[in-house]
């Protein structure tokens, strides 16, 4: 991971043409080809926050976070859903993992204030073990319970 971090270049809404998908989103929601996702609606991660951004990923395996936590922490039983998507405008590097929780973004995820297009459904992608998936639910409670559960939106 340091490796990348030497590297890494960051993104900003004035230079983001360097990087290039596919791109992914990870959710509980049930999507078409051509539905654009924006800003402005219920964050899947904090009951009752509006979110500025919408979020997304060059990684189906980040994606598939998305998409499991945003189904667990609903309280759904349900499988949550990755697409591939189009920014639709500028983006930057995610806030809440760049530097902060993961040095250079080997996550790459990001985040816009524009809109992302819907293209395609990942079908067959692979969760995380249950005990895995527990284990971020636990750590993202004791965060909230600290009231360190901070989303810079």
């Amino acid at each position: 991971m340091g490796e990348k971090s030497s590297t890494h270049v960051p993104v900003t809404y004035d230079r983001c043409e360097h990087i290039r998908g596919p791109f992914y989103h990870g959710t509980r929601s049930a999507l078409q080809a051509g539905d654009e996702l924006v800003p402005g609606y219920g964050s899947n991660f904090q009951e009752g926050r509006v979110s500025n951004h919408i979020y997304f990923t060059a990684l189906v395996d980040t994606a598939a976070w998305g998409a499991e936590l945003a189904t667990a922490l609903a309280g759904s039983g349900e499988r949550g859903r990755i697409y591939v998507v189009e920014p639709l405008g500028p983006f930057e590097d995610d806030p809440n993992v760049t530097d902060k929780r993961f040095p250079g973004n080997p996550t790459q995820s990001y985040r816009t204030r524009h809109p992302l297009r819907v293209v395609g459904e990942v079908d067959g992608w692979e969760g995380h073990d249950p005990e895995v998936l527990k284990g971020m639910l636990d750590h993202l409670a004791l965060l909230r319970e600290q009231g360190l559960d901070v989303i810079e939106d």
